[in-house]
């Protein structure tokens, strides 16, 4: 798979609503999964609620989302990220180049969905989301 960049918008609880919405323009694939799925939910009032989001178009967009999980806070105008992602080694290289006098927000490690991902807010305030594939 070749790596990829593309957008990731973050919802205070409208992702799906918002996704199919996308959906309904561009056509598409939407492929969702919620905190409950991955185990990762706070409790109820999150359960049903995005962790992951993508829609695949046919004229070739990309677009990913998720709701902000319960307890992180959401700040609207800074609900947008940039998401890298595939199984290059480049990307890990990226990460730590765009850590550089940044700041790191969650690690590069493996995570509950196999993969390893990391976020980190380079230093002109852009929030990168690095995912390594695992296969």
């Amino acid at each position: 798979m070749a790596s990829r960049l593309n957008p990731y918008i973050q919802f205070n609880g409208t992702a799906r609503a918002a996704m199919e919405f996308y959906q309904g323009i561009f056509g598409g694939d939407l492929a969702t999964n919620t905190f409950a799925e991955f185990g990762a939910s706070s409790g109820p009032d999150d359960e049903d609620k995005l962790m992951h989001g993508q829609l695949e178009t046919p004229g070739g967009f990309t677009l990913m989302a998720s709701d902000t999980p319960v307890g992180m806070p959401y700040n609207p105008g800074q609900n947008i990220s940039i998401s890298l992602s595939g199984d290059d080694a480049e990307l890990r290289e990226y990460y730590e180049k765009l850590a550089d006098g940044g700041t790191v927000v969650m690690p590069l490690e493996k995570q509950v969905w196999g993969d390893e991902y990391g976020q980190v807010v380079d230093k002109f305030g852009i929030t990168w989301m690095v995912n390594v594939s695992q296969g």
